[in-house]
């Protein structure tokens, strides 16, 4: 994202050997800017949090995941319970949910397990609605700013009474600015909220398999 800004500065050319420094960009764009730079700082920081939010919760599950099907598979149902207990990530809440209503038969522990994958699955994508919202929000503010800078431009036109480059320059400035502001802020954050949905996906793909392998032991545990 910051890679983006500095292109759009590089890219903002005035003439030969002149260029658009982030502070003349920013002044250049009016008003508007603030409320795209509200939207980039929110976007950096829910980036940031969800980048390391999945980390952590993926390493978790990667490792309970590995424990429980060692010991479901063993058919050390306590013991597996244990290990998902303990955990604290999100597919030992799932497993823990099913293990822990083993005795009261297949469909209350597949219920269970139902029921907490949703919770756990909801508390994953946690944040990538405001992330959508964001790269939606942001170019709409730009196209608004677009509309704000004709508006200057013409007005200048009025006030004039004729029709100068100098003085629809501005305005035409102050639309150009925004725009580009608002899709260098929306692209980076739409690539991210697809990366993080793409991960949840993953992750929750392991967590029903696991959930599954569960559910099987337990039936052939009630059948045997």
């Amino acid at each position: 994202m910051i890679a983006s800004t500095l292109w759009l500065q590089e890219t903002l050319t005035l003439g030969e050997g002149q260029s658009l420094n982030l502070v003349e960009i920013w002044d250049a764009g009016g008003w508007m800017m603030w409320p795209l730079g509200a939207a980039l700082a929110i976007g950096i920081l829910i980036i940031l949090w969800k980048l390391v939010d999945l980390q952590l919760k993926g390493g978790k599950n990667k490792t309970v995941l590995r424990e429980a099907d060692e010991q479901i598979a063993a058919g050390n149902l306590d013991e597996a319970l244990e290990v998902c207990t303990e955990s604290g990530a999100p597919a030992g809440n799932v497993l823990s949910a099913g293990l822990s209503r083993y005795n009261e038969g297949t469909d209350r522990a597949t219920q269970a397990v139902e029921n907490a994958g949703a919770i756990e699955v909801a508390g994953l994508e946690k944040g990538l609605v405001w992330l959508a919202t964001l790269s939606n929000v942001a170019p709409l503010l730009g196209f608004l700013g677009t509309v704000i800078g004709m508006i200057m431009a013409f007005q200048a036109i009025e006030i004039a009474g004729e029709v100068e480059a100098t003085l629809v320059a501005g305005g035409i400035k102050v639309a150009l600015i925004t725009t580009a502001t608002g899709l260098t802020i929306a692209i980076p954050i739409n690539i991210f909220h697809n990366y993080f949905v793409t991960k949840i996906d993953r992750l929750v793909i392991d967590m029903e398999e696991s959930a599954q392998r569960l559910i099987d032991a337990l039936h052939a545990r009630a059948v045997g």
